[in-house]
């Protein structure tokens, strides 16, 4: 209703909702400090595998995947997934053409919501603790991502097949940094400098189709 940007208001949410989990975290009895300790049967999820040697697969991969095709199937196979699309592309003519934008959107932030959830729960299992600011700067490392996997920064464009492809490339970016020992500030920067050229180059492309 205020006509915010959905980028805006994204990061507007997620320093609100830090804060109010900071003012919490701080009236604990932990004192601010990680929550440790969780129970074997909840860190599996992040640490268990599937089958033994070369043909075991964690758990964290299968449900990845999972969702993956889930939401795979929802761009691609219903109307739902039509008017994202069309929405991303240009509000207005999707308005014009008689998709209910609000309700859309609602759908929209909500599956996003969920997602994210899941993700900071597979999370906490993977490394067995919790805080108020784990996964600081992870929008940067999903932003990054889905650029470098082809979607595009005017709307519109973009595969869960590429995400995915994305998503492997910069986590090797990632670990291939980590390994030969860069700075983490430096990864910062490099990460900043990919999300700037990749976007460029799809703005360039954009204008281009114009």
């Amino acid at each position: 209703r205020l006509n915010v940007p959905p980028f805006i208001a994204t990061l507007g949410g997620q320093v609100i909702v830090y804060g109010i989990n900071s003012i919490y975290f701080d009236l604990t009895p932990n004192n601010s400090q990680p929550i440790g300790g969780l129970r074997n049967d909840f860190t599996d999820l992040g640490t268990g595998v599937i089958g033994e040697g070369l043909y075991s697969l964690p758990y964290i991969v299968v449900i990845a995947l999972v969702v993956a095709v889930i939401v795979w199937i929802i761009a691609n196979k219903t109307q739902f997934g039509k008017n994202v699309y069309a929405i991303g592309g240009n509000v207005e003519a999707a308005r014009v053409s008689g998709i209910n934008i609000k309700k859309n959107l609602m759908i929209i932030y909500a599956m996003a919501g969920s997602l994210y959830g899941l993700a900071g729960v597979l999370e906490a299992a993977r490394t067995g603790g919790a805080t108020n600011n784990y996964g600081m700067m992870y929008e940067l490392d999903a932003i990054a991502a889905c650029v470098v996997g082809g979607v595009s920064a005017t709307g519109g464009i973009g595969r869960v097949p590429g995400v995915l492809a994305g998503v492997l490339i910069f986590s090797v970016i990632n670990y291939g940094l980590t390994f030969i020992n860069v700075n983490p500030y430096w990864q910062l920067i490099i990460k900043g400098l990919i999300i700037i050229m990749a976007v460029a180059f799809d703005i360039r492309k954009y204008m281009s189709r114009k």
